[in-house]
């Protein structure tokens, strides 16, 4: 089986949770982006932690707080014309905390606050569901890649733990971490690169891409 058609459904969860993942929002807003000829053509990021503080099993876009300097990372990437996404667990959905509205209201609000992305990427599934999306398996990564109509290799996917470096490399993505105080020691040592904030993480994506110059 290669890489891309690793399947991306899995099994309900105890609180109702659908097969996903959950692909944000339902129908792609106006007509599909044509990807980069060349160079970096995605970046995915992580949205709990990553993007926005990590407040658990959060459905209330009052809650949201993005991180110091995201807003101007990812408006580095869109004047350069690379897609951006997010990829998330979000396994409160299969425990019965929340449904697919209340991850539907959080990113309103994570849009609202940091612009819009291309796709959402969602796994709805608990740990014991085995699904194929759940990082770090690749399915919410495969899946974006999918929407977005790009390879998983000209994409990078930006994560505060382990799974997500692990996700990235299942999918053949480039992955890059950004830690947090959770994150742990050894997560950092395995890590294929690292940067100490979001924005400096898209700043070493974008070194040397060859689809456009170099920031200064």
């Amino acid at each position: 089986m290669t890489k891309t058609s690793i399947p991306v459904t899995g099994r309900p969860g105890p609180g109702g949770a659908v097969d996903g993942p959950w692909l944000l929002p339902a129908e792609p807003g106006g007509p599909p982006r044509r990807p980069r000829a060349s160079g970096l053509a995605a970046v995915l990021f992580d949205r709990d932690g990553t993007l926005i503080e990590d407040v658990p099993y959060n459905a209330d876009p009052a809650l949201v707080r993005p991180f110091p300097r995201a807003r101007e990372a990812l408006d580095v990437l869109r004047a350069r014309g690379v897609a951006l996404g997010v990829v998330s667990n979000q396994s409160g959905a299969a425990r019965g905390y929340f449904g697919r509205d209340g991850v539907e209201a959080v990113r309103r609000r994570v849009e609202q606050l940091l612009g819009p992305f291309d796709v959402w990427a969602v796994c709805p599934h608990a740990p014991w569901n085995r699904c194929a999306c759940r990082k770090p398996a690749p399915g919410l990564i495969v899946a974006a890649c999918a929407r977005l109509g790009v390879r998983p290799a000209r994409v990078a996917v930006v994560g505060d733990i382990g799974g997500d470096m692990a996700a990235a490399r299942a999918a053949g993505a480039r992955g890059v971490l950004v830690p947090t105080p959770v994150t742990r020691r050894e997560e950092i040592v395995a890590a294929p690169e690292w940067a100490p904030d979001v924005l400096t993480a898209v700043r070493l994506l974008l070194d040397g891409d060859p689809g456009g110059e170099r920031d200064a």
